[in-house]
């Protein structure tokens, strides 16, 4: 279908009947932020940027923010040669002179400003082959309206010569020829106005603050943290915990609480002496009539009625005994997954308060100590970083995946050598790259994390020797050493103020520094709870400070796979799920914080991903223990996912069932089962409930719960929940998979060939768990006498009811086609199971496709980056021409004639399916993502050839062919390696 054809197609869809099928990226669309959907309007704009042949942007604001969100993205375009022209305005002097700067700095981007007037429009105007694309509405060039806000835009696509692209390109040349060229001259002179803008705006905001100062009142999620605290209360409960990202407030969440209880005596528990000096200044703005004292080093305020102590002081002998058991009413433990150190344990067991809270935004101890055991497993609220920033409880952030340098031609690695760490080429990029994306308001506060104290000097010194000011700490640095570069990299005073201070790890936590600004990671991420802390340092708000720039140089790391799982909060381990954040970016990341990463820094990552062993046993023994830590009880699969642990699914592929780790791991399990029975809920597991096909699921489900269904009553639940009725082959096909004769295994060897043969495992181990009488589905006399052990029913209820939860994780009725999510992930038996075969052909010789033997469908199969290693008569050259468009070729030795080229070429006409499934590549495992359906495009069929190693070639058939829908742009992306 042509151009024309595709745009008057989605006219009939946009403006006639939304159910018309037509192209999606023709179709007029309302862009806006739908932070449910992890829909940004940014992705739409990058998505545009990355295909277009040239661009016009016309906006009313641009800030820094905005510049950061784009700024890889132009440099890609920039590499590309593809031009633009960027139109902004002065209006209410808004415009920020330092992105005005950056985005002059690009020679392919002609700048102007509309320096007079209310100029307010905001459009985004994008040129490609053959038509525009129109974006026009509300969002001007703000991190902010480009993620988050509520934003309407009107996305359009006409051809060239239609009269909305004449008339908007008039608009926009006609505004763009009379504005001021942007220029150095004339930012410096904008730059005294912007300054004046901000400094007037900063006396206002203070008056403002003052007034509010005097009543600081709980925000919405502290005033729900406040009520468990009382209902605990209620309930009898003496010790809570509470679970809280830095900067969220979890201090004043304590005061506000202590305010409620009114205890006589409080003591407030620190690990630094400048943290207790900052919560008694908080305590006191919210009760000031209170007497509240120091407890640490040479202050022995006790007689106070709220006294803030460090552990080191009160944990002394001298200090400690000579406190009565009782004398405390309230005891708050900031920071308390230091608890289970020998100081701590040693203040817990003497003190015996009414009330115990600990505070903590890192509960996940890899010590073996059990924080929540220690607080009676009563977690009174939690509140993870992605829901703070969601709540905009923080300052949002711009991340950079930066690619480390190459050093004598060698990537930075796990093992460098200390000279390639701080070699001058490594020097000099870490510079660059730093000034380049810069921060909010151009005067950097810095936090370095590097990976040994002797890089962390030496790099401190070569940015001193390059006109920057910094220091390196360590943990020999004394507590007045540390207060004193926090106090600097703070400082207003241009003469005394750091740039930078570098460090290894003792800024993880517990460190308060409101204005740091800019964040750079120089290390391998070892660790998703590191890499958060660190990430914390820089988010706590401030006045003057609108996002955190955070640089991660990535280099050869096997680690790298942890960098999304601590980005994006998902603790899965799942990496098709990791794939898909990666591939999405800032479509992951919730509020107005955005992740960018250069094309290599990307491909590390994925390479991580593709070699990490996300099952290994002494992993998933780790994060086993840590939720049963946080429950008090064995957890089953439901638990891994009510509390976003570690993907369920690992436990059975390492151990064939949940039930099998957990009886390995519990030395003390109440009731067991029998050698058949651990064998059924191994395949139970692995074959029915894998959350790839919900009709088995729901049959076994509604067995359980009654014994006995209808099959109308059967269809019905599944139309009632997912929207569509299932097939009487479908359920045919579901019934005869419960029983275990799609599966088959090879058989004992038997006969003078003394040769197995295939079986169902249905026939070979004797399983029949269910069968149909009439109308009805029961229970086989078989299966009754296993429901008899309710360890078997309790885990085999569990494993249904994750694989239900598992299917409709990102279920949508509008991206189901017939039996497969779009973009979700299978196996072939997967797809061979859903398409209704009768038994399993893997064992044939599928190849890339096969077709059914009753000629319905053709499931194709497709690894995009073949291996150098396979035949040169399996290096089909297949690949993308487009997003909807695919050059496909068939086996080979086939010709146009070939039975299974007729049945394609016939396929219209048969009424015959072709689902189209494709990996990236063997690296990623055995699955491949469902992409939508197939059609052969007439006329685009010829035969070739194929050369052979021996000189030879054999005949081989191409097809040009067209997808039922786009594929999705970051997934397209991901699997073509194109931008």
């Amino acid at each position: 279908m042509d151009i024309v054809s595709n745009l008057r197609e989605s006219l009939e869809t946009g403006f006639i009947v939304h159910s018309h099928e037509s192209l999606y990226d023709y179709q007029p669309q309302l862009v806006v932020n739908k932070k449910n959907e992890n829909k940004k309007i940014l992705g739409i704009i990058l998505q545009e940027l990355k295909r277009c042949k040239s661009f016009n942007f016309s906006v009313a604001f641009l800030t820094m923010s905005g510049f950061a969100v784009l700024v890889n993205t132009l440099e890609y375009l920039k590499a590309k040669g593809i031009k633009g022209q960027v139109l902004v305005s002065q209006y209410q002097n808004f415009t920020h002179p330092d992105a005005l700067n950056k985005l002059m700095a690009f020679e392919n981007v002609v700048l102007k400003i509309v320096t007079k007037g209310d100029f307010h429009a905001k459009g985004y105007i994008f040129e490609h082959k053959d038509h525009y694309s129109l974006i026009i509405g509300s969002s001007n060039l703000t991190a902010s309206a480009l993620t988050s806000n509520k934003e309407w835009n009107l996305r359009v696509a006409a051809m060239r010569k239609a009269k909305i692209v004449l008339d908007t390109l008039y608009e926009f040349d006609k505004e763009f020829e009379s504005a001021t060229a942007v220029t150095p001259e004339y930012i410096k002179s904008y730059q005294s106005i912007y300054k004046a803008q901000k400094q007037f705006a900063a006396t206002q905001r203070k008056s403002l603050e003052a007034i509010s100062a005097k009543s600081i009142i709980p925000n919405e999620m502290q005033n729900n943290a406040l009520d468990n605290l009382t209902s605990l209360r209620k309930e009898g409960k003496d010790k809570a915990l509470l679970i809280s990202a830095t900067g969220t407030g979890k201090t004043y969440l304590s005061a506000f609480d202590v305010a409620a209880v009114n205890p006589k005596r409080l003591l407030f528990l620190v690990h630094r002496a400048n943290i207790a000096h900052k919560a008694l200044e908080s305590y006191l703005k919210i009760m000031p009539e209170k007497s509240m004292g120091i407890f640490s080093g040479a202050h022995k305020e006790i007689e106070k009625d709220y006294v803030f102590s460090t552990v080191q002081t009160i944990s002394r002998d001298e200090n400690l005994f000579a406190i009565a058991a009782e004398h405390f009413d309230y005891i708050v433990i900031d920071e308390t997954h230091r608890a289970g150190a020998i100081t701590y344990q040693k203040i817990l067991k003497h003190l015996k308060p009414k009330f115990l809270l600990g505070m903590t935004a890192t509960p996940e101890r890899t010590d073996g100590f059990d924080i929540f055991k220690q607080f009676d497993y009563n977690i009174a609220y939690e509140i993870r970083l992605h829901r703070a920033l969601d709540e905009e409880m923080l300052c949002p952030f711009h991340y950079f995946g930066v690619t480390d340098v190459v050093v004598d031609n060698a990537v930075v690695g796990e093992d460098a050598a200390f000279l390639k760490l701080v070699s001058e080429e490594r020097i000099n990029h870490i510079i660059e790259r730093s000034q380049w994306y810069g921060c909010d308001n151009g005067d950097i506060r810095g936090l370095v994390f590097c990976n040994s104290n002797n890089v962390s000097r030496e790099l401190s010194k070569a940015f001193n020797e390059r006109g920057f000011k910094s220091v390196a700490l360590s943990g020999e640095s004394s507590e007045s050493e540390r207060e004193k570069a926090i106090e600097l990299l703070e400082s207003d005073d241009p003469a005394i103020k750091l740039d930078y201070i570098f460090s290894v790890d003792i800024f993880n936590e517990g460190i308060d520094i409101p204005k740091v600004n800019q964040i750079i990671m120089l290390r391998p991420t070892q660790s998703a709870i590191v890499f958060v802390q660190q990430l914390g340092r820089g988010l706590r708000k401030t006045n003057g400070k609108s996002y955190l720039t955070v640089i991660d140089f990535i280099g050869n790391y096997n680690n790298n796979y942890l960098v999304p799982i601590a980005l994006y909060g998902d603790s899965s381990y799942n990496k098709d799920n990791l794939r898909k954040l990666i591939a999405g970016e800032s479509d992951g990341i919730p509020g107005s914080s955005t992740v960018n990463f250069e094309r290599i820094a990307k491909e590390r990552i994925y390479a991580a991903i593709d070699q990490a062993k996300m099952n290994l046993k002494r992993d998933l023994i780790s994060d086993y223990d840590l939720l049963k830590y946080k429950l008090g009880k064995i957890p089953m699969m439901m638990d891994f996912l009510k509390h976003g642990s570690r993907d369920a699914f690992l436990y059975v592929e390492a151990s064939r069932s949940y039930f099998n780790f957990v009886e390995e791991r519990e030395a003390v399990f109440p009731g067991t089962l029998s050698a058949q029975e651990k064998l059924l809920l191994g395949y139970i597991s692995r074959d029915l409930t894998n959350g790839k096909r919900i009709e088995e699921v729901v049959c076994l489900q509604l067995l359980l719960d009654s014994g006995n269904i209808q099959l109308d009553d059967f269809k019905a639940a599944i139309y009632k929940k997912y929207g569509y009725l299932p097939s009487d082959k479908t359920i045919q096909s579901a019934l005869q998979n419960i029983n275990f004769r799609f599966v088959t295994e090879n058989s004992v060897k038997e006969g003078k060939a003394n040769k197995s043969r295939k079986i169902s495992v249905g026939d070979k181990y004797g399983f029949n768990l269910v069968m149909e009488d009439g109308q009805s589905i029961v229970w086989h006399p078989f299966t009754t006498k296993l429901l008899a052990n309710d360890i078997f029913v309790r885990f085999t209820k569990d494993v249904l009811e994750y694989a239900r939860a598992t299917y409709e994780n990102g279920y949508d009725l509008n991206r189901y086609i017939g039996g497969f999510m779009l973009y979700r992930k299978y196996s072939r038996k997967d797809v061979f199971r859903i398409l209704n075969w009768e038994e399993n052909p893997v064992a044939q010789n599928v190849g890339g496709y096969i077709v059914s033997p009753d000629k319905t469908n053709c499931p194709i199969f497709v690894n995009y980056n073949k291996a150098e290693d396979i035949s040169d008569t399996t290096k089909y050259e297949d690949a993308f021409i487009s997003n909807v468009h695919f050059t496909w070729f068939s086996k080979s030795k086939r010709t146009i004639s070939s039975p299974d080229v007729q049945s394609i070429l016939k396929h219209k006409e048969n009424n015959m399916r072709i689902p189209l499934f494709i990996k990236k590549s063997n690296d990623e495992g055995l699955d491949f993502y469902y992409l939508g359906d197939l059609a052969v495009i007439e006329g685009r069929v010829s035969e070739e050839r194929m050369p052979t190693s021996d000189g030879k070639s054999v005949s081989v058939v191409k097809m040009q062919m067209q997808l039922s829908v786009p594929v999705a742009p970051a997934l397209y992306v991901y699997i073509t390696g194109e931008s």
